[in-house]
Parts: structure tokens; sequence; C-alpha cells
């Protein structure tokens, strides 16, 4: 599949508006547009930093044609197909398909292949008697029809579903993306034809980078039954790729690349699925590195900048991409993607593409309690000590409700924002707690960890309230736990005590 039109860079889409062709301009205009419903629908992503620019990479990667055909009404769509073109670089989740119903809209006297419709509700004609009335509406497709656009009809015309002769009904929209490579669109339409799919339109995008957006609008498939199709053309789209090798999107440099205090970003990249992760994607140039915060074995924190806000960032270091370091850095994602606690630190977002891989949180500038209370030798009044104690309680209770043990609870891993909030932080090594109730692996750090867990006993959610017992012990005496011993020496006289 050919694009029809690329554009030379990649700035923002206000950059040089004067000099833009008008297609280039309408691009423009497009996205704005989407943005604005997309904001007025409080669509979570919207809040988060960097969106608009990710947005407009979306639009600017695929063909001014795209723009020119999506229905701005439906600017939800916009954002699956940016999901499917970033599930597609992963070969766990590629192709990357979706399923759905539509509601088509035609006037009797136009080609069997242009439809006008719209995402207002109304009554289904009643001269389809072979569909019950009595269904539920469905959105409109994605795109519009590309002969009627060009045809100068204005979108209130295209949408404008009132009139006595329009007609009404409902079909299913498939949307695909995977690798672009010759012929794709013929053997895509060749397979839809043979699994009894008659396709009614049919829309065809190439990205910059070497990716596929194909969209069609069928008949010929029981009514309400997505998933059965969605799972056959996933299985026979396998088949053709195997078939047809595929050539790689694209190549990654042996070597990595210096940021301006001389990071060095990974070249060999953590490949995680946004679906298995749920990772907001971050644009490393878009991070300013300001200083080493802590080195650790795996990972460096950094102090940093993300459009001006201050944020904490942890970059893995070269080489330390093992498969138990790539699995815990996925685990950490997942879950912390989803975690809006005033006691926990917010993560902002990550990058899982090459050539680095990072998360971002918001920056605590109080440190954290072990820096108080070993480093400065802070001593907590009473009153200070049960609010970090309710402040942390707080947190883990709203971690255990969502059935996180955290694993790792310690002094160190306790941070104060500006205002002096201690949050929880640090989910590494945090698991979402098994169906049973009950986990096995040792981890966490000997001095705070829980006689069961140092076993490889079973264990739950009580592991950490174990710990939060040694953190106020912590916090009453300003001393380290067990400070006359070794870590193992510790762990060795809890078992003696407790695990009899």
């Amino acid at each position: 599949m050919a694009m029809d039109d690329t554009e030379s860079c990649c700035s923002r889409p206000v950059d040089d508006f004067s000099t833009q062709t008008w297609r280039q301009k309408q691009k423009v205009g497009v996205y704005v547009e989407v943005l604005r419903r997309l904001r007025l629908s409080h669509e979570a992503e919207t809040s988060f930093p960097g969106f608009e620019d990710e947005l407009w990479a979306h639009f600017h990667r695929l063909p001014t044609r795209y723009a020119m055909d999506v229905n701005v009404e439906r600017a939800q769509d916009v954002l699956m197909h940016k999901d499917l073109l970033f599930m597609a670089h992963d070969p766990a989740t590629r192709p990357a398909i979706d399923v759905r119903l539509v509601q088509v809209h035609s006037s009797p006297g136009t080609n069997s292949g242009t439809y006008v419709h719209s995402n207002l509700k109304e009554k289904v004609d009643q001269r389809f008697s072979d569909y019950d009335s009595n269904q539920r509406q469905h959105p409109p497709p994605a795109f519009g029809s590309t002969t009627e656009v060009e045809s100068g009809f204005a979108i209130s015309q295209l949408h404008d579903i009132n009139q006595p002769d329009t007609l009404s009904w409902p079909m299913h929209e498939i949307t695909i993306s995977t690798i672009d490579k010759p012929k794709l669109l013929s053997q895509l339409t060749s397979l839809l034809s043979e699994i009894g799919l008659n396709i009614q339109e049919a829309h065809a995008f190439s990205t910059t980078d070497g990716f596929s957006l194909d969209v069609f609008v069928v008949d010929g498939w029981a009514i309400e039954d997505t998933k059965q199709l969605k799972d056959i053309l996933a299985e026979e789209i396998s088949k053709i790729q195997k078939r047809h090798p595929l050539f790689t999107p694209w190549s990654i440099s042996p070597t990595g690349k210096k940021d301006k205090i001389g990071v060095k970003f990974i070249a060999n990249y953590v490949n995680i699925p946004r679906h298995k992760v749920g990772a907001r994607e971050i644009d490393a140039s878009l991070l300013i590195y300001e200083k080493k915060i802590v080195s650790g074995s795996f990972s460096d924190l950094y102090k940093g900048t993300f459009y001006g806000q201050e944020v904490a960032i942890k970059l893995l270091k070269d080489g330390s991409l093992n498969e138990a370091v790539r699995r815990e850095f996925a685990q950490e994602i997942h879950i912390m993607r989803n975690l809006r606690h005033k006691n926990v630190v917010q993560f902002i977002g990550a990058s899982t593409r090459p050539p680095s891989a990072f998360i971002v949180t918001e920056y605590m500038p109080g440190g954290s309690m072990h820096d108080f209370l070993h480093q400065k030798k802070g001593v907590l009044s009473f009153p200070s000590l049960l609010r970090v104690a309710v402040d942390v309680s707080k947190g883990m209770n709203y971690l255990h409700q969502k059935n996180i043990i955290h694993r790792d609870l310690k002094a160190a891993n306790l941070l104060l924002d500006e205002d002096g909030v201690v949050k929880v932080a640090d989910f590494g090594v945090a698991r979402v707690q098994s169906q049973s109730g009950v986990m096995t692996a040792e981890t966490g750090t000997y001095r705070w960890m829980a006689p069961e867990v140092i076993e490889h006993k079973p264990y739950d959610h009580k592991a950490d309230v174990y710990s939060f017992g040694i953190v106020l012990w912590e916090l009453l005496t300003g001393q380290l736990p067990y400070d006359n011993l070794t870590p193992l020496q510790a762990a060795m006289g809890v078992i003696q005590k407790f695990g009899k």
C-alpha cells in the first residue's frame, strides 16, 4: 500500500502554519477539532503531559487523507487507531485488530458502497424488516465516504440523517494494524471474502514508519457476534504473515546515544506491548535530566523535568536487561499505571521503545523517610509520627483494596512531597495478589521482611502489615532495624524468633 503523501518533519502543527499546503492545514484543523472533542469528553489521556504531541505524532505518521476521511464526531476512534498502531509494533500483539458493530446510513439514490452516517440516535427504517428495530443503535463508522467528502459535501450534510429517505442498518467495522508490505490490502480483502464477508467500504493507510491501518465496513456476519469474528481474523492474518515473511519496521543502532548530562540510553529496548502494561509512552527527547539522585543495581534514579514539571526518572542501566529485569519493569508499569491516591507516588508515563527504557513519576522534593531519619538524623515529634503513620496506612490500605502487595515497604520507599505528605513509592517488586490469595516468592529487604516471606512460605497482604510494624518501630526509635546485625543475620534471627 503506497502512501499518497507524507510530511518531511514532525514538528508541532502550529509551526510554520502559514507555509503549509491547503491539505496540511486541513490535517491541522482536524487534529485541533479531535483534540477539542477529546477534552470535552474528559478522556483520561488528555490530562497527561505531552498528550497533544502524541496525538499530533499520530496524525503526522499517517497520510493527510486519514485526517480528511476520519469522522471527527467520533474522536475516540482516533485514540483506538493510535493504540492499534502501537500494538502492531510488538509481534506478540500483531496483528492488532478491533471489531465492532456500526450503524450505517444511506439514501436510496446512492451507490451501494457510499454511506452517509451519523453518531446521532434515530429509529431504524422500518423498510428493513429483517432487522429488529428494538435493538440498540450503534456508533457510526470511523470514516466518512471519501467520494462524498472530496465532492464537497459539508460535514453537516454528510451527517444529516433526518432526511425522510435516509436508510439505516448495522454492519461490522474491522480495523487492522500490522506491518505494511506489498499486496497486503489485496490479501486482506481476499481473506474477508473467503470467510463470507462483503466489503461495503474500505480505507487503507500506510504510516511513515512502515505500518498499516486498514479499516473495512462489512456485512455478512451475525449481528451480535464480534468476538468470534475477531478471533478468526487474527488466526487467518497470522497465517498470511507466516507464509510471507515481513521486513522489520525499524532498525536499532547497536550503540546508545547520550543526552546533555551523559545519560546513556539502552539500545536493546524493552519490548512490552501496551495492552499488557498500559503504559503511556513518553518520548525520551522530551525529558531533561538534571541530576542523578541514586544509583541501583539495575537502574539509576534522576531528577529531571518533563514539560516544565519536575519529575523523577527511573532509567534502566545499559546491559541490565535480562529476562528478570524485563519482567519486573513490565510489572512495575502495569501496577503503577492505574494507581491514583494522594499517598501513593503518581505515575506519569514510561518508555518501552528503543532506545531507552524508563519510568517517570512525580518528583518528591522532601526525599525519603530513610534519609530524614538516618542521614539527617531527624527526630519526629509524636504528632508528626502519627501523621506519617496515617499517611502510610492510607496508601497501603488503598493498595490492598486493589489486591496489590507492595512486598518492600520500608522507610527508604516512603517519600515526602513539598507539603510534607508521605507517599508510598517503588513498585519494582510489588505484585497483584494471586486468586488463591497466597504467594511464595522471597522478595523485599531482609530487615523489613516478614518471616513467612523469608522462609518461602505462602503469604498475602499481611506481609506488608509486618513490614509496616517494623517501619513504625523505625519512626519511633530513629534507628535502623537490627543495626547491629548484617541483613542475613537479621533474617536468621527473625526466623528463629517467629518461624517456629
